[in-house]
């Protein structure tokens, strides 16, 4: 896997700024707590102050109850202010967080199935969780930071003027080597901090991949290859977490030199001016008290310029596919059915997979009305499915058009297209939900009278209401608390509730034993009525009644006719017809020309 294409630290923050502006109120308010928090700081230390000089030096304790007065007010405030702070900038980084997150998913939502066809899913979810919390650091969390730094770096700085200007100056003369070792670094965490970003998709996306497909794992005994493969992932995870580690370990001991070096310097001076009487005891302490605060808001941004880098590695993952743009587009200025979608028709179809030289359709034409059933059959690989993505524009053709109710499908809206299309898929997809939520998926805002309807023509209702909630029992991750008969049945009923014009039947028994196939014909029947279908399958016993079958060859269409013509051809259908007869005891019966009428 890849990794993403580096982005300047000023366009990422140019990118991504914008979803913290509607709350920038909030934001004032959280700067005005950041430049609160080091001023109540500044004045505790300069309390310590009169407490050595004014208490301690001369031995009286007069000033010692209006000085602890003092420096319990102080506590409470710089508490009250720092919970305030806290409160306000987490307050601001989730709302961020959840904009930026639901925007991305909304990005995705929007991206063509070929987007989804060449990315591993693993790797996806790794962008929506980890890399697009690690923004917030760039972005939220990283400004306040340096703002806090920054003020924090004024007010302790201001203070040691104040006291003595020349040991200020001594004590400066040392920032510019943090500066220095923070700028080294910086490159070399961001590289290696890349490198661990990527690789963490990695692993998501072999865990992800492992698990879904457990019982295939399982039934050929390859957990062993299974575990190898992560820990091969994680090999490399873990030495690009060593690689970050060893960089930031070396960097802390050189700060921790560069600070000692200038307090011995701070100390030596201190002690001179001390002799002389230039200075108080009191003085001294404060000094070198303000002079280590001061080293750590300075140390802070040179991590901070690391911690930068760091997530910026993740904002390159999430601007990698925010710049990803949908191969199918909408129109500028869409077209609009005057209602249901009555025909279809495909005039001289050609398409070619991304990459791939040999076409998965060419030259394939037909027209399909209301009441029809156009049946496609043939091998694998011969362009079936093909030409049921292109009617949903998954894809658009290279050659040729599709047209609905004679309407192109790239002048029309992808919105109201689909709505004109059911789909009962080879794989029969349900969602971690009830069964009511399931049927209802098929139309938003279908209420629960239709909900019941569809199931009742599905032959759904019975086992549904046997179920130990009904329609609110909870059916489990892909359905698997379903057998396979019933999960066709629930998805039967989504595309009924749909009530969409074009139906497209893709090997809708494929994976059922020949009772359950036998027990869905009926609803399938009843889902086929009035409706212009499409019906794939390789099961050639039970499409010879579709008013017109279609036997695909490499993507081209070899034959075409009803059942009977082609019988009479001897070409193609009729052998694959008679292979399948042999056979008719295990498949379902064919669908009777009556029943697929309107």
């Amino acid at each position: 896997m890849a990794a993403a294409p580096p982005v300047a630290v000023r366009e990422i923050f140019q990118r991504f700024w914008p979803y913290a502006r509607p709350y920038r109120r909030w934001l004032v308010v959280g700067l005005l707590l950041i430049a609160a928090v080091p001023a109540v700081d500044t004045a505790m230390i300069w309390m310590f102050k009169l407490v050595v000089d004014q208490v301690l030096v001369p031995e009286t304790f007069g000033p010692l109850a209006w000085i602890a007065l003092a420096y319990l007010g102080l506590t409470l405030l710089a508490g009250t202010l720092s919970f305030l702070d806290e409160y306000v900038s987490s307050w601001i980084a989730e709302r961020f967080l959840l904009s930026l997150r639901t925007d991305f998913f909304r990005h995705l939502q929007r991206l063509s199935l070929a987007f989804f066809e060449r990315r591993r899913l693993g790797d996806v979810l790794s962008r929506l969780t980890g890399d697009v919390s690690a923004i917030e650091n760039f972005v939220l969390s990283g400004v306040t930071d340096a703002l806090s730094y920054a003020l924090q770096i004024v007010f302790f700085a201001g203070a040691l003027f104040y006291l003595r200007w020349d040991l200020a100056l001594v004590a400066l003369v040392i920032t510019p080597l943090f500066w220095l070792i923070a700028r080294r670094f910086s490159r070399m965490i961001k590289v290696a901090s890349r490198e661990k970003r990527r690789r963490s998709g990695s692993i998501s996306s072999v865990a992800e991949e492992s698990l879904s497909n457990i019982a295939l794992v399982q039934a050929y005994n390859r957990q062993g290859a299974e575990v190898d493969r992560l820990h091969e992932q994680g090999l490399g995870s873990y030495e690009a977490e060593m690689a970050a580690t060893r960089i930031k370990a070396l960097y802390s001991p050189l700060v921790d030199l560069a600070q000692l070096l200038g307090v011995l310097l701070v100390l030596g001076m201190g002690t001179w001016e001390l002799s002389r009487g230039a200075l108080t005891l009191g003085g001294l302490l404060v000094f070198i008290t303000f002079l280590t605060q001061l080293y750590t808001p300075v140390r802070g941004l040179g991590k901070l310029v690391n911690r930068i880098y760091s997530a910026s590695a993740a904002a390159e993952r999430i601007i990698e596919f925010m710049d990803e743009t949908p191969s199918v587009r909408a129109p500028e200025h869409p077209r609009t059915l005057d209602g249901p979608a009555r025909t279809l028709a495909f005039e001289d179809v050609g398409f070619s997979y991304p990459g791939s030289e040999r076409p998965a359709v060419q030259d394939v034409s037909f027209r399909l009305e209301r009441g029809q059933t156009i049946a496609l059959v043939g091998p694998s690989g011969s362009g079936k499915s093909t030409i049921a993505k292109l009617l949903l524009r998954f894809y658009d053709p290279q050659f040729g058009r599709i047209q609905l109710a004679g309407i192109d499908l790239r002048d029309l809206r992808l919105e109201e297209l689909r709505a004109n299309v059911s789909v009962l898929l080879q794989e029969t997809l349900v969602f971690d939900g009830t069964v009511r939520e399931n049927i209802a998926y098929g139309r938003e805002g279908a209420s629960d009278d239709e909900i019941v309807a569809a199931a009742v023509a599905a032959d759904a209702d019975e086992f549904i209401r046997q179920l130990p909630e009904g329609y609110d029992t909870n059916i489990g991750q892909k359905g698997r608390l379903l057998s396979g008969g019933q999960r066709q049945r629930i998805a039967i009923a989504r595309a009924m509730i749909r009530q969409a014009p074009i139906l497209i039947l893709d090997e809708p028994t494929t994976g059922l034993d020949a009772a359950s196939s036998q027990r869905i014909m009926e609803p399938l029947r009843r889902l086929m009525s009035g409706r212009a279908t499409i019906v794939i399958s390789h099961n050639l016993l039970t499409v010879r009644d579709a008013t017109t079958i279609l036997v695909l060859s490499r993507g081209r269409v070899a034959e075409r006719g009803s059942h009977s013509e082609l019988i009479l051809n001897h070409g193609p259908y009729a052998r694959l017809y008679r292979m399948h007869q042999d056979d008719e005891s295990i498949v379902p019966h064919a669908l009777e020309p009556s029943e697929l009428s309107a």
